[in-house]
This record gives structure tokens, C-alpha cells and sequence, in this order.
């Protein structure tokens, strides 16, 4: 399914960001917020279903992705601009609230909107991401003590190294990524240490013919998402996981 609606742009704390929308213009808002390494267009089936039930769906290519802007700085990835980017966002489309909706990163970000902008927030629904509380160490050394240097988040710390490797081959990176069937929790236990320790970074680089599962995308689907990060690359996706 390649029919997606066209963005329009606007401009929201400070910077230019592509929003899709489908449904009725008076219906309830229901900002849907994608993940890494997504887009807008991750949400191509919940648009349309959810405008056909009456509601204003709206899907953000978010900082640092698809046809929005990709500051250069990492600070400005923060959770602060990432919910003011949400919050200026319904200003732009003249709308007092929203219901948001959130999967994996978009999740972490929606949970973050009744703290950081209360007033906008009529609800919010975290697809795979629950509501997680700022941990009592620096979450980064704690990941590294407990996954190692070589677990994604960790090493997506390194400025422009996983930015590199993913940008070498986006065909390959996204047939990795865009999977099912890859394990099931009951097997969780049986993986080598380092598939336990999520290192991503260097599964990416190994001969695919290991890889487990199948891709799940059609070939129209995945040209959508290789041609988006052919043209913006993964830095600003990345920059988000250097904020936590």
C-alpha cells in the first residue's frame, strides 16, 4: 500500500515539519507518532482506518526525519523540543488538544506530553513503549553495564559511526530492520549473548542469509522508507537516542 496522503508543511518551534492527515476536519485529533528508523508513513493503514471511524488523524514525519527538518545540534532532540515540536504543531493546525498515539520512540515521546504540555493532551495510547520514569542512574552507563559497548543505544553514542554504517547500504538496513518473526519471547532465553545484548550495529553488517524471520514490508512499501533515508540519512533519528 503505496497510497499515502501528500504532507503539508508547517512551521512549529522553530523549525519546518511534514504532517499527513486524513478524516474530517471537525472529528477528534489523533496525532500518531512513528519510531526509529520510521515515518509519517508507518502509520499508512491506521490513517485511513481511523478517518473512516469519524476521527482528524494526523501523522508527523518528526524532527529529524522524513521531509521535516534535521537540525545539526543533538540538544535540540531533547524532550523538550521534541513535545514543543507536537505541541507547535496543533497550534499550526489551529487545534486546542489531541489524543496522541505513539510506537517505539514516538511512545517514549507522546508519555512525555502530559508532563511537558499538559494543556494539549486529551489522551495518550503508547502502542509498544509504556510510560517509563527517569531512572535513578544515567540510563547510558547503565545499559553499558548491563548490555555492553556494543548495544545499539550504547554505541549509537559514538558521533557518526552508526550513522555510517546504516547509511552504507539503506536497502540492507532496512531489510534488517523491517522484519517479523524474527524470535518469540519463549526462545528469548535460548539467543547467543550478543543477539540478548541487542547489538544491532553489528548484525546490520553480517551476511543476511543469518538473519532471523522475514522481511515484512511489500517491495513498494520498503522503497518508500529507503528512498526517505537515502535523501535525510539516520543521523537526526539517531541524535534522539544521544538525548537520553
Amino acid at each position: 500500500m503505496t497510497d499515502f496522503p501528500l504532507p503539508t508543511m508547517i512551521k512549529t518551534n522553530g523549525i519546518d515539519m511534514a504532517v499527513h492527515e486524513m478524516g474530517p476536519k471537525d472529528g477528534l485529533p489523533v496525532v500518531l507518532c512513528h519510531g526509529f528508523p520510521e515515518l509519517a508513513y508507518s502509520w499508512r493503514h491506521q490513517l485511513p482506518a481511523l478517518a473512516a471511524a469519524g476521527y482528524r488523524a494526523i501523522a508527523p514525519d518528526q524532527r529529524g526525519y522524513g521531509r521535516s527538518a534535521r537540525p545539526a545540534a543533538v540538544n535540540d532532540y531533547d524532550m523538550a523540543h521534541l513535545t514543543g515540536d507536537l505541541a507547535g504543531m496543533l497550534d499550526a493546525l489551529g487545534l486546542k488538544d489531541a489524543v496522541f498515539v505513539g510506537h517505539d520512540w514516538g511512545g517514549l515521546v507522546v508519555w512525555q506530553m502530559p508532563i511537558y504540555q499538559p494543556k494539549r493532551v486529551k489522551g495518550v495510547i503508547g502502542v509498544n513503549t509504556p510510560f517509563m520514569a527517569r531512572p535513578p542512574i544515567d540510563p547510558i552507563m547503565g545499559l553499558k553495564a548491563m548490555r555492553g559497548e556494543n548495544n545499539y543505544v550504547v554505541f549509537f553514542q559514538k558521533p557518526g559511526i552508526a550513522d555510517a554504517v546504516l547509511a552504507k547500504d539503506v536497502d540492507k538496513t532496512f531489510r534488517f530492520f523491517m522484519r517479523r518473526g524474527m524470535v518469540k519471547a519463549k526462545d528469548f532465553a535460548a539467543l547467543p549473548q550478543e543477539a540478548k545484548n541487542f547489538e544491532l550495529v553489528k548484525a546490520i553488517q553480517e551476511d543476511e542469509a543469518g538473519w532471523r524471520g522475514e522481511v515484512l514490508l511489500s517491495e513498494a512499501e520498503m522503497k518508500v522508507f529507503v528512498d526517505a533515508f537515502r535523501e535525510s540519512g539516520f543521523t537526526g533519528g539517531i541524535n534522539w537516542y544521544r538525548n537520553i
